[in-house]
């Protein structure tokens, strides 16, 4: 899965069985999980 630190910005894939949470440039350990671009749009009724 791909996150991005909050603190650097950089895009980071995580592998959870070798290494924690943790950011592989600065070492934040505050992660956030991309969102897809697309839109959802659910009509309403």
């Amino acid at each position: 899965m791909s996150y991005y630190c909050s603190h650097c910005k950089r895009e980071i894939d995580i592998d959870y069985e070798n290494a924690g949470v943790r950011c592989l440039y600065c070492g934040h350990r505050i992660l956030v999980k991309k969102r897809p671009a697309t839109i959802k749009r659910i009509k309403a009724e």
